[in-house]
């Protein structure tokens, strides 16, 4: 059934044909060196060019395009100094994935070979729009699409095997300017969010605050397999998760991988990741064993969101493609392997002013905790009110398989305070007079009577989709393989809306009663319309499920369900008030969404029947035909013998090939039946049938699979087994 024996890799050497190996360069040589950052600016601009850069990179103005030339001057001599050929407008399209074009710095005056990269290269390229997804947005024929420079992500060297590539940064809009990515309303959602925010502080009398910036740090889990179980899967090739397996006698029981001693070969591995990563930029902090066997995960520092997509984009592929070199194969699926964990993406959200002051970091200053509490309201309210958009933000078909499960958030969205910081908003909600709660008095805008809330007073939910974790949000329901920026755009936008709702009743009450009278109505008001979201208990209890809806909270289990609300009239109003989407932008990305779940649940479902139909049942057949034949020698040997085990067993063999042969048949026939159907209004109706009819009877084909691997000689079993696959060596 092939070769299935693990490739033995030469740790040393795959060191050795990385990148250079960290010791011979200290950490702080080595971080940033591969990228175009403030030292090589400073280095190479004039110093006005270099102010203006850094102003436009730090607050968003507008870059004077007659600094252009001088600037893609400077970026053309650093790459080449490190070997760079090329050039790549870097771009991040409706894929979920990323997308670059390369484009060498060779050029000619005459017939004589000269080095160039002019401003307009920089700052504008024109790749295919019709070939990416749009959602309707643009017709097969209207191909002209345009990336444009974003100078508040600095550009890096990709090092190749032969010669780097300058990558920059960019958006991708269409020729009618509507964004065909992610990026784009990424940024306009951090400009909404900043405006609103500034707005609010100066509300509350903090005039001095210009702008405020996301951040956000994303832990990213990941599995590793041996190479050649991989190229063995051919259901991990195409879908990226197994479509079946038999459960092995060894999974996560023992719970002795976690945080677990990290073998050789993986910990190669993570070296070989890590010293790329900081060459680009990207703060990676801590790497450790995660639950399931053969699960890792990676976690960097916080940055300003926009560029920690970037990076976390980049880490996927810098994870992916070292792999190869380690004999292995990195998996980012939510859910590859059936019965152990799966991965996500732990989405750890907050807010910073220009003056470096996270806005959800409560303080050790009992003066300070109006405007913490303020924030806090505005996050509860934005949860509460916009659930429908968070959920939407994490639906695909591999987060189908965590969310709800005992592994992940539940698909409700709530949020998770603590003891505390529960104690100190139900007081607040309650209006009760401080001296019942901590002996001080009541709250007051600047001399306020909370107590200091140190950041680790309480423990942590892991069972909570949006939890509070000392001076920030942890999204936890984020899928490993998605993008961040989906989830931030949504988080940005409806935290906006949030600011500006608070903004306008503070300041309406204000006119009335004065600014800390108006604070603290307001706050009280708002705590207590939306502190039904707050859930500091159990996310995976089957009481919870039943507490939700006696609270009125959405439960979408599945992907379809979210979707489905995606686009909704109070949903487009929001985003064009925030000015993040047009009607037509979002109702695209819905449209995308859909299709997405629909084809890859088709990839899986012909996967499954391929897999069934090519190689378990020819192999399944052999083994049935194997025991018939003993059956048939032993009763022709002795009559008398006891043979009622081994008929059992032909029979089992048999009852699970003709099983396996219906199953397929009836997948089949689903498949059919989806393909002839209509999409109905952004394909809700097709992706609905595809979710209770084709995803069921690929659960029966997996059923008579992996019962038939149960009692198959091992050496007929044509596909890498579980208990091969999990534990890497």
């Amino acid at each position: 059934m092939g070769d299935r024996r693990p490739i033995v890799i030469d740790l040393e050497a795959c060191r050795e044909e990385g990148a250079s190996n960290t010791a011979r360069a200290s950490l702080t040589d080595l971080y940033r060196s591969d990228v175009f950052d403030d030292r090589a600016m400073r280095a190479r601009l004039p110093s006005a060019a270099y102010e203006s850069l850094r102003e436009t990179m730090n607050k968003g103005t507008a870059l004077d395009p007659r600094l252009a030339d001088l600037v893609a001057n400077a970026m053309k001599e650093w790459a080449v100094e490190r070997g760079a050929t090329h050039f790549s407008h870097w771009f991040q399209p409706m894929t979920g994935h990323t997308a670059e074009k390369h484009d060498s710095f060779l050029s000619f005056s005459g017939d004589q070979p000269i080095v160039e990269f002019s401003g307009k290269a920089l700052i504008k390229g024109e790749p295919d729009a019709s070939s990416f997804p749009s959602g309707g947005i643009r017709s097969t024929f209207e191909a002209r699409g345009y990336t444009a420079w974003d100078p508040t992500s600095p550009a890096y060297i990709r090092r190749g095997t032969r010669a780097s590539t300058l990558s920059i940064p960019t958006a991708f809009c269409s020729w009618t300017g509507e964004a065909l990515d992610t990026k784009t309303p990424l940024l306009r959602s951090c400009e909404a969010l900043s405006r609103e925010a500034v707005r609010l502080l100066h509300v509350l009398g903090r005039t001095e605050v210009r702008q405020v910036f996301t951040t956000l740090g994303s832990e990213q889990e990941y599995f590793l397999i041996d190479r050649r179980y991989f190229a063995a899967r051919p259901d991990l090739v195409a879908c990226g998760r197994t479509l079946m397996g038999a459960r092995p006698a060894k999974g996560q029981e023992l719970e002795d991988h976690y945080f677990g001693t990290i073998s050789n070969r993986v910990l190669a591995y993570m070296e070989d990741c890590e010293e790329q990563l900081w060459r680009l930029g990207v703060p990676v902090k801590t790497r450790h064993n995660e639950v399931a066997p053969g699960q890792f995960e990676l976690a960097p520092i916080f940055e300003r969101s926009a560029v920690a997509v970037d990076h976390n984009m980049l880490t996927m592929d810098v994870l992916r493609k070292t792999a190869l070199r380690h004999g292995l194969v990195c998996l980012l699926h939510e859910k590859p392997f059936a019965g152990v964990n799966g991965s996500g993406k732990h989405n750890n959200w907050s807010m910073a002013t220009d003056a470096d002051e996270n806005l959800l970091d409560p303080g050790s200053d009992p003066g300070q905790n109006a405007r913490f509490v303020v924030m806090l309201t505005a996050v509860l309210r934005a949860v509460d009110t916009h659930a429908d958009l968070l959920r939407a933000a994490v639906a695909t078909p591999g987060n189908d398989h965590r969310l709800g499960a005992n592994e992940a958030p539940p698909a409700i969205m709530s949020a998770y305070l603590g003891g505390e910081l529960d104690e100190v908003c139900r007081g607040l909600i309650a209006g009760a007079p401080a001296g019942e709660r901590k002996g001080a008095q009541a709250m007051r805008l600047g001399v306020t009577s909370l107590p200091p809330l140190p950041r680790d007073s309480t423990d942590r939910n892991r069972t909570s989709p949006f939890a509070f974790t000392g001076n920030k949000f942890e999204f936890r329901a984020v899928g490993s393989s998605q993008s961040c920026a989906g989830p931030n755009i949504v988080l940005n936008t409806i935290m906006a809306e949030s600011l500006r709702h608070l903004a306008n009743r503070i300041e309406d009450a204000a006119r009335k009663s004065g600014l800390e009278v108006a604070v603290q109505q307001v706050v009280q008001e708002e705590l207590k319309k939306h502190y039904r979201v707050v859930f500091n208990g159990n996310g995976y209890g089957a009481e919870w499920q039943v507490e939700a809806e006696k609270r009125g909270l959405p439960n979408m289990r599945n992907t379809v369900d979210a979707l489905e609300h995606m686009a909704c009239d109070a949903n487009v109003k929001l985003f064009e008030d925030m000015a993040v989407f047009t009607r037509r932008e979002l109702e695209s990305r819905a449209t995308i969404a859909l299709e997405n779940y629909e084809k890859h649940i088709a990839i899986e479902a012909q996967a499954c029947l391929d897999i069934a139909a090519t190689m378990v049942l020819p192999s399944a057949l052999q083994m049935q035909h194997r025991v018939a034949v003993s059956l048939s020698a032993a009763r022709s040997a002795d009559s008398t013998l006891d043979l009622a085990p081994q008929e059992s067993l032909l029979k089992g063999l048999a009852g699970h090939v003709s099983g396996l042969l219906r199953a397929n048949s009836a997948l089949e026939q689903m498949l059919v039946q989806a393909d002839g159907m209509g999409h109905g209004e952004h394909g809700i109706v097709r992706a609905a049938f595809i979710r209770d009819q084709v995803v069921p009877a690929m659960g029966c084909v997996r059923e008579h699979c992996d019962a038939l691997e149960a009692c198959m000689d091992d050496e007929l079993w044509p596909l890498p087994k579980y208990r091969e696959m999990l534990f890497v060596h």
